[in-house]
């Protein structure tokens, strides 16, 4: 059965998230490689309730993630290092889940737009770069790169905390889709996993689609990502109201 990948769940509360996070060792995205360069365009997500994602950078103040990455009554805050590699919480002034999200969509098999948008209270540093979001819609056999900060091996929570990325092809396991991308698991079950939910899928620099859940009982089954083109007018008018705007490829 699908589920989503994004929540580890735990008794510790952010500020010790933030401390495990920390010390972890320097893996995520099974089979990935790290990709230092990609991470200024990314940051986590994180929960009170021990929930862990990716986010990608799309303002100096806005953050594009998963729907349930920041759904529920659980307190969120974006985490990053300083110069110095010292862990900061960040706080969210607002979040806005897709009107299409549905919490309860992979056990009641109802369609979900799997997407949220956060402002930060405060603009992210410099150093950090706004990603280019790609209306294009791929199609089977185009190979797409699918990065995140999530676990490398599966079942090792302490695995998270270095962004990661890995290219793998799409399939089409229920023909061509308008909403959905989903990429086939590379060798050695090679897949996005827990905490690369809200992360990035796409050729090159450019984000097509944003991770979402992957399928069966543990990390190494078929990715799947939340088209960003068919919801480019709810991403520019949500940004928009927050006075600010997304950088669109026009490739």
């Amino acid at each position: 059965m699908a589920r989503g990948y994004g929540p580890l769940r735990s008794s510790v509360l952010v500020p010790g998230l933030a401390l495990l996070l920390a010390v972890a060792p320097a893996r995520a995205v099974v089979g990935g490689r790290p990709d230092p360069g990609a991470a200024a365009s990314a940051v986590m997500v994180l929960s009170s309730n021990g929930g862990v994602c990716t986010g990608i950078v799309v303002a100096p103040d806005a953050v594009l993630t998963a729907g349930h990455c920041v759904g529920g009554r659980a307190e969120h805050r974006v985490h990053y290092k300083d110069e110095a590699g010292a862990p900061v919480l960040a706080e969210i002034a607002a979040r806005a889940p897709h009107p299409g999200y549905d919490a309860g969509a992979v056990a009641g098999r109802r369609r979900s737009i799997d997407l949220a948008l956060v402002r930060l209270a405060a603009p992210l540093p410099a150093r950090f770069r706004p990603a280019a979001l790609s209306a294009a819609m791929p199609r089977a056999g185009e190979r797409l790169t699918l990065a995140g900060y999530g676990v490398a091996a599966p079942g090792d929570a302490r695995s998270t905390g270095t962004y990661r990325s890995l290219e793998l092809a799409v399939v089409e396991p229920h023909g061509p889709s308008r909403i959905l991308v989903w990429l086939g698991a590379g060798p050695g079950g090679a897949s996005a996993c827990h905490g690369d939910s809200g992360g990035p899928i796409g050729p090159g620099s450019a984000v097509l689609a944003v991770s979402a859940w992957v399928a069966g009982k543990a990390c190494g089954g078929i990715s799947q990502g939340v088209l960003l083109g068919p919801q480019r007018d709810w991403i520019d008018r949500t940004l928009a109201g927050w006075r600010s705007a997304a950088c669109w490829s026009e490739s």
